[in-house]
């Protein structure tokens, strides 16, 4: 059994993370992310989801919620993992939130594709973010991450297209890169921007940071 030695604090900032067991893809399709996405914002609370609110797909980001265990400043899918970078409202609240959300996932994962088991790798992954250079690191890391998918050696080698990876990242909806881009959808709410700290007031102040690292040359 894996061992997570780390205590949640309310207050403090986590990168919470988990992939699929031996690196298996944990979603293969549009409704798979989207049920996932819902269920990030749905299970967000103290209350429980109706069996019939658990059918839902895009409706999930319309449940009503009771009051919410945590805040997310971002986050990401990849094909066989997840990125979530969050603080507990309630005490407890992180361990409550991931085992809701990630339990309702593989209840709706194994019933799509007929089998049993477990889905992710042991316990879910924690990294306390004690400094600030680290937290503010964490959001250009977490919405960068989609990145490796067309070039999985940028950080080591630079980027080679830039102008493909800016159109990419502009495309992709399975991370909150686009809501710190202010783009209006349904997923902005998933967010509580204003619990963690001001690095990008503006979406202005966000772009130039990411095209630091964009334009970063090895």
């Amino acid at each position: 059994m894996s061992i997570r030695n780390i205590s949640f604090v309310q207050g403090e900032y986590y990168h919470i993370y988990n992939r699929g067991n031996s690196k298996q893809k944990i979603f293969h399709d549009k409704e798979d992310y989207e049920r996932f996405i819902g269920l990030i914002y749905a299970c967000n609370q103290n209350g429980s989801l109706r069996s019939d609110e658990l059918e839902k797909d895009q409706g999930l980001l319309d449940v009503f919620r009771a009051e919410i265990i945590v805040r997310i400043g971002a986050y990401c899918l990849m094909p066989n993992h997840f990125h979530i970078l969050i603080t507990e409202v309630e005490e407890n609240g992180i361990s409550r939130f991931v085992q809701k959300f990630t339990t309702a996932y593989v209840m709706y994962y194994n019933k799509k594709y007929k089998r049993t088991g477990s889905l992710f790798e042991g316990k879910f992954k924690a990294r306390h973010s004690d400094s600030d250079v680290y937290l503010k690191y964490l959001f250009s890391y977490i919405n960068l991450n989609p990145v490796k998918l067309i070039q999985s050696d940028w950080k080591e080698k630079g980027i080679k297209d830039k102008e493909k990876v800016i159109k990419f990242l502009n495309d992709y909806k399975y991370s909150s890169f686009l809501d710190y881009l202010d783009v209006q959808r349904v997923q902005n709410k998933i967010l509580d921007r204003n619990y963690f700290p001001k690095y990008f007031p503006n979406k202005e102040s966000f772009v130039e940071e990411i095209f630091d690292w964009i334009n970063y040359e090895k």
